[in-house]
């Protein structure tokens, strides 16, 4: 009778996890979208405490790039169901304070609120920064959704941005290339709309790529990773992939 009776108290009193799906991590990023353009650091989808960072250093989220008022220009969201996570890309081109923001946020699935959001900025003056010219290559990417019978396994695509980070550091890695594919890196562009664009060009030797962060979107074949360029303490890094068939098409940084 007392066994009874712990089993259903333990029951009652156990929390209990909320389903972690597309529409709700779709409307955290379209909740993100919008605090970044009004310029609050409070809004509906955080959580009661928030890890935040910004280019892979501790801010307060009150200070920070959320605070500011923006137009964005573009963006583009992946969602990550397997993690409870998502991507977020804005790009701003105005004169003044133009800005291309690369954001990881890890939702809690027992409330569906952020409970971690990790920024990497870039601005005038960081290495190939060209808002306008990330904008106009960014715009005219192609990304649509991939059919279900044509999607890659999420260790796939991961393993395929591992790949091309790895390569950084060690020349024997094989790197699906795919091709065409085409690489934007500030507002440079490698890319003409040839079908024999390739991506496997001027990647330097003997750079460490590390602390990798991962958000994978099976349905748009997308891993972006955040990392430290050139190791522990590197240049704060986010790159972006898109995989079809097996074969890295796009890849943007920042």
């Amino acid at each position: 009778m007392w066994t009874i009776k712990l089993a259903l108290l333990v029951a009652f009193i156990a929390p209990t996890s909320a389903e972690c799906t597309k529409a709700t991590l779709r409307a955290i990023t379209a909740d993100l979208l919008t605090a970044q353009i009004a310029g609050t650091s409070s809004f509906s989808s955080l959580g009661a405490t928030v890890a935040y960072t910004e280019n892979r250093k501790n801010v307060d989220i009150k200070a920070g790039i959320l605070s500011q008022p923006l137009k964005v220009d573009h963006n583009r969201s992946q969602h990550d169901v397997i993690q409870c996570a998502a991507f977020s890309e804005f790009i701003v081109t105005s004169s003044t304070k133009p800005y291309v923001i690369a954001t990881q946020l890890r939702v809690d699935n027992t409330t569906n609120k952020i409970s971690q959001i990790d920024s990497i900025i870039t601005t005038k003056g960081d290495w190939l920064f060209n808002a306008t010219g990330t904008y106009y290559w960014a715009s005219r990417e192609k990304w649509d959704a991939i059919p279900v019978e044509k999607q890659d396994k999420r260790e796939v695509i991961k393993a395929a941005g591992d790949a091309y980070c790895d390569i950084f550091n060690d020349k024997t890695v094989k790197v699906p290339w795919g091709q065409p594919c085409a690489r934007l890196e500030g507002g440079s562009y490698t890319g003409k709309g040839a079908a024999t664009d390739k991506c496997d060009v001027g990647i330097p030797s003997g750079v460490k790529l590390t602390n990798r962060q991962y958000v994978i979107d099976e349905e748009y074949g997308t891993v972006d990773i955040i990392m430290d360029f050139g190791g522990t303490g590197g240049l704060p890094d986010s790159h972006e992939f898109r995989l079809e068939g097996g074969k890295l098409r796009d890849q943007c940084t920042a």
